[in-house]
């Protein structure tokens, strides 16, 4: 049974496949508006996919590089992201996860990345937030050595990990 912040996410992301497929959108071109929106307890910007219009609020934020962890094919995916972000003078990193098999080398890839920019210059982005959020996690307690109780609260404020996602974590 999933717990009630999974289960918001799987839904979460629903909607957002069906907005892209019907061309409606309802959400509004804010940062608070970004689906599955997380800062996390150390000043990482997290989210799902944001539309091309919050995109701009991104960029307003002060973000200067984006991480995408999605794989181009993902069902909400942006169209030519890399473009509408560097269009925006933000640098753009594209790390595609599968869901189904994350793998030691994207990790250590995400692990080079964020060692060289500082976090509020940041914003990292997947799906749905999960791969993302489970990425975090592993930074925080395998590199930066926090404890698990407190990195285990971003983690669960956006799911709770199951199958290959807990294996991944325990490496």
């Amino acid at each position: 049974m999933l717990d009630s912040n999974t289960l918001q996410t799987v839904l979460g992301y629903c909607r957002s496949l069906v907005e892209k497929r019907l061309g409606f959108n309802c959400k509004r071109p804010t940062v608070a508006a970004i689906y599955n929106y997380h800062q996390t307890e150390i000043g990482l910007n997290t989210s799902g996919q944001p539309t091309a219009k919050q995109f701009e609020a991104i960029k307003n934020k002060g973000v200067e590089v984006v991480i995408n962890l999605a794989p181009s094919s993902a069902e909400n995916s942006l169209q030519d992201e890399q473009k509408l972000v560097e269009s925006m003078s933000m640098f753009y990193v594209h790390i595609p996860v599968d869901f189904r098999n994350p793998r030691e080398e994207d990790f250590s890839q995400f692990v080079a990345i964020l060692e060289q920019y500082s976090y509020p210059s940041l914003w990292i982005h997947c799906a749905a937030n999960m791969r993302v959020s489970a990425f975090l996690y592993r930074y925080r307690v395998q590199i930066l050595k926090h404890k698990e109780s407190d990195a285990i609260r971003d983690l669960y404020h956006i799911w709770k990990p199951f199958g290959v996602w807990r294996r991944f974590l325990e490496m």
